[in-house]
C-alpha cells in the first residue's frame, strides 16, 4: 500500500503539471517507429484521456481492485485486437518514468521504484492476454 500511496501522490503532481500527457506522448512516440505506427490514426486528445484513466486503473489494481478493466484492455490490445506486442509496454513504461522525472518536482528514487512495481504488476496482466 505504501508503494501505491507514493505513486498516487506523484501522479497527482504530474497531472497538475502542464504538458505532462503531451510530453509523455512525445517521449513514447519517439521511442520506436513501431510505436509511432500504432498512433498514426489516433485522436490524441481522446487518447490522453484514456491514458489518464489507464494509469489510474493500473494503480487501483495494484491497490487490490479486481483486474477486470486490465483484462479488457489486454483483450483489446491483444494479437486479435490492436496487436500491441508485449515489448512495446516496456517502451511505454520507460517513456512514462522519463516523463514523471521531468514533471514531478518532488520525485525521489523510492518513488520511481514504486512506480515501476505498481505499473509492472498491472502490465503483466495486460501482456498475458497477448
Amino acid at each position: 500500500m505504501k508503494d501505491t500511496n507514493r505513486v498516487m501522490q506523484s501522479y497527482g503532481r504530474c497531472c497538475a503539471s502542464a504538458g505532462f500527457f503531451d510530453d509523455f506522448y512525445a517521449a513514447f512516440l519517439a521511442s520506436s517507429p513501431a510505436v509511432r505506427e500504432k498512433f498514426v490514426r489516433t485522436d490524441m486528445t481522446a487518447q490522453k484521456q484514456l491514458l489518464r484513466a489507464g494509469i489510474l486503473n493500473l494503480v487501483l489494481f495494484a491497490r487490490g481492485m479486481p483486474d477486470t478493466k486490465l483484462r479488457a484492455l489486454g483483450q483489446s490490445h491483444s494479437r486479435a485486437g490492436l496487436d500491441i506486442r508485449p515489448e512495446l509496454y516496456d517502451l511505454w513504461v520507460e517513456a512514462l518514468l522519463k516523463t514523471i522525472g521531468q514533471h514531478d518536482r518532488q520525485l525521489e528514487q523510492a518513488d520511481l521504484q514504486a512506480w515501476r512495481l505498481v505499473l509492472n504488476k498491472g502490465i503483466d496482466v495486460i501482456k498475458a492476454s497477448y
